[in-house]
């Protein structure tokens, strides 16, 4: 099987309910990818990405990452991943270092050091640049408890890289970061994966992050709507289209019947483009135009177009 990630026919039923979580999805996830699983809530997301890292079961289907089956051997699935979950799994009782300390040592990463004074530099090193890229060092050793919600997500994010895995999920990982911090860690993600082949997996509510997927999967109630790069799903889904105005809507409407263009009425005219090039329908309409603007498909977009296409269907509107 091709891939870092290869799930094949995955189904999660919960007991007592009548209808799957995750119902019979099959994809695979290539080495150094970064891939995207957008759904509402209920899709089946958080059930799928639990899965994956071994902490939910699965009620049937098969799963290998790395080479390693989740069923036969989850201990090596665990030393391949890393994983930085929505909701936070952190010691308040710790200080930021010791966190990260006896996470690296429950990896197996180092032996037991009582202090941070008698770790390796090795780890020492990591666990500075690592504190530095997310602006946190001056508040590693501080207590948790003192922390505000978005410095102990870049804490967990730190925690979540200290054993280099080949496969990062991360399940919305800048949920209470702030704009600027997420582009700080987006911008070290980005490096860190292309230096280092990194598998990323992500879960995300922020669908401009998904923008920069190599492909995107779309869940509805647990099942695959749609998988691809977001350009072939803006491209199936969204239709290109410039906005123009004129003095003279008559004189328009009349010269795009002409062209064969098709467009809609409105506060603006929409013109769709459809094969032709943006230059080509501007140099073909002679009349003076007083607004002309390119609109450019997001991935948000088509997103919402199909959960609201397969809600249409489900409710049979």
């Amino acid at each position: 099987m091709p891939g870092v990630i290869n799930v094949k026919n995955l189904v999660k039923q919960y007991k007592k309910s009548d209808r799957k979580a995750v119902n019979d999805i099959s994809f695979n996830v290539e080495e150094g990818e970064l891939f995207t699983l957008l759904g509402p809530n209920g899709a089946g997301k958080t059930t799928t990405i639990s899965i994956l890292t071994t902490t939910l079961a699965k009620t049937s289907g098969e799963i290998i990452i790395h080479g390693y089956n989740i069923d036969i051997d989850p201990k090596s699935v665990r030393q391949q991943i890393g994983i930085i979950f929505q909701q936070p799994s952190l010691d308040l009782n710790l200080t930021a270092e010791e966190n990260v300390r006896f996470h690296t040592i429950l990896y197996g990463l180092y032996p037991f050091r009582p202090s941070y004074s008698m770790m390796p530099t090795s780890y020492k090193n990591k666990i500075n640049e690592l504190a530095e890229i997310l602006e946190i060092k001056d508040e590693m050793f501080k207590p948790i408890k003192t922390f505000s919600g978005g410095m102990k997500r870049k804490l967990e994010i730190i925690r979540g890289l200290m054993h280099e895995p080949r496969v990062l999920f991360l399940d919305e990982p800048t949920t209470g970061l702030d704009p600027a911090s997420r582009k700080t860690l987006w911008t070290y993600m980005q490096q860190i994966r292309k230096e280092k082949k990194i598998t990323i997996f992500l879960t995300t509510h922020y669908l401009d992050e998904a923008e920069e997927a190599d492909r995107v999967c779309i869940l509805h109630h647990g099942k695959i709507i749609t998988i691809g790069t977001p350009r072939k799903i803006k491209q199936d889904l969204i239709e290109n289209y410039l906005l123009v105005d004129t003095e003279d809507k008559n004189k328009l409407f009349a010269e795009l019947h002409n062209h064969n263009l098709r467009f809609e009425d409105g506060e603006l005219v929409k013109v769709f483009i459809h094969d032709l090039s943006v230059q080509e329908i501007i140099q073909s309409i002679q009349t003076p135009l007083t607004t002309l603007e390119t609109h450019i498909p997001t991935i948000e977009e088509a997103y919402l177009s199909i959960v609201a296409e397969e809600d249409k269907h489900e409710t049979g509107n």
